[in-house]
């Protein structure tokens, strides 16, 4: 399960995966995403918030979250992995090959620092 929110006049999405990922987590994540590209050019900023990777629920999990990125990394400017998984420096190593935003990787308790940075010029 993915609990999200865009916060509007700053242009972040902020992720927060509650238990393993479904392709319809990533459904309505796209849909609230594409909405807000409907009138808007990019997403300033991705915040994924989670204390542990939750892995996924299933195969069709995994590829919903691949479509996703697939989909709409070329319209964010900035991600930040705010997570004390290991997965996040992984992650962030990964996400240089596959997405053109800038990434950066918090510890979990750094959340402030991440909005910061996702809000700085």
């Amino acid at each position: 399960m993915i609990e999200h929110r865009i916060i509007e006049g700053k242009g972040i999405v902020v992720v927060e995966p509650i238990s393993s990922l479904s392709s319809g987590d990533f459904r309505c994540l796209s849909e609230t995403v594409d909405a807000y590209l409907a009138e808007h050019p990019t997403i300033r900023g991705l915040l994924i918030h989670s204390k542990e990777f939750p892995g996924w629920e299933s195969f069709a999990g995994l590829t919903a979250h691949i479509r996703f990125i697939n989909d709409h990394h070329q319209k964010v400017e900035r991600v930040a992995l705010v997570t004390d998984s290991s997965m996040g420096s992984m992650a962030k190593t990964l996400a240089k090959h596959f997405v053109s935003a800038e990434v950066r990787h918090y510890p979990y308790a750094d959340l402030d620092d991440a909005m910061e940075w996702l809000e700085s010029e």
